[in-house]
């Protein structure tokens, strides 16, 4: 319509400069529609996303940028075609393509980020130590898997109901915090920053890393809506971003410092929190089919999302987009 309504201007005499026509319609077609929506979090090790919408015009789309508490609201949010790509964890994503909502896992933006803190006055070193003890994690995210297979390797029982080896209890990442140092918990399987926070404040001590089980250390994943990943221009425009902001953080890691402490914390988190976060929880974009498989597969074992059958791994993980933009 655009060309048809320049053509009828020169034929009334009305002079409009070609070069003006062009670039009006090249930017206007460009602003319609090469605009990605993002669902995140507020955590450390999820910067690097959160970066793309920042890059200017270093990112060939605008992206923007929308902050949830929990990655299922990101899911529920692309089910209800409000967002385009979502970071979360694993578990998100796997429990969300279970319950029907049309995604792809596309990439991995960072591993690890959990820790099994203690308080500083219970002296134990081992999980095997947390028999009678009362351990606090966050309700269906990666630690609570983690939690399960530690607990489960070591011999032990849990329940939020009493009567097993361990006591659980469900809160939010900040409120497992504030429930160990004021020592209503005796253990919590935290997220980054928080744990980090934590250890560099002195009121958690980390017993070993939750990665030795078979589950090892998790991937965070990036996901695409159906819509999206089909629109192969714009999700390679994305992909293409996405890659770049995550070498740049790599690369440079005084501007990851500084956007996640100032831009996204506020200054909140600290040089040296910050620091041993990312070191817990390194920027990376890899992920692969297996790691989304023995995720799921440990999820269905301990009954965590409660899901009544999840799809396989290598029907939605799909690396295509990834593979390109790395070359």
């Amino acid at each position: 319509m655009g060309i048809q309504k320049s053509i009828s201007f020169c034929k009334t005499g009305k002079f409009v400069s070609a070069i003006t026509i062009a670039a009006a319609l090249l930017t206007g077609g460009a602003n319609a529609e090469d605009v990605v929506r993002l669902g995140n979090l507020k955590l450390a090790h999820f910067g690097a996303v959160s970066y793309t919408s920042q890059m200017g015009a270093k990112c060939p789309v605008k992206v923007e940028e929308r902050v949830f508490a929990k990655g299922t609201e990101i899911m529920q949010a692309i089910l209800a075609g409000e967002i385009d790509v979502g970071a979360s964890g694993s578990e998100a994503a796997i429990s969300a393509r279970a319950g029907g909502v049309p995604i792809y896992i596309v990439a991995g933006f960072a591993t690890g980020g959990a820790r099994l803190l203690r308080r500083p006055d219970l002296n134990i070193s081992t999980v095997r130590e947390l028999k009678g003890k009362k351990v606090g994690v966050t309700r269906g995210g990666i630690q609570e898997i983690l939690l399960a297979a530690e607990l489960a390797q070591n011999g032990l029982t849990w329940s939020e109901q009493g009567g097993k080896d361990v006591d659980i209890v469900y809160l939010l990442y900040p409120d497992l915090n504030q429930a160990l140092m004021a020592k209503n918990l005796d253990a919590i399987m935290q997220t980054e920053p928080q744990s980090a926070q934590a250890v560099v404040q002195g009121f958690g001590v980390e017993l070993p890393r939750p990665y030795d089980t078979p589950v090892g250390s998790p991937a965070r994943t990036l996901v695409m809506s159906e819509k999206m990943y089909e629109n192969k221009a714009l999700a390679a425009k994305y992909m293409g971003c996405f890659v770049e902001a995550t070498k740049s953080f790599i690369a440079d890691p005084a501007l990851a410092e500084k956007y996640v402490t100032q831009t996204m914390f506020k200054g909140q988190v600290s040089s040296e929190e910050f620091k041993a976060a990312i070191s817990n929880a390194p920027y990376s974009f890899d992920i692969s089919v297996e790691h989304i498989q023995v995720t799921t597969d440990a999820m269905a074992k301990y009954g965590i999302a409660k899901m009544t059958k999840a799809a396989p791994a290598s029907e939605y993980v799909k690396l295509d987009l990834l593979d390109a933009a790395k070359k």
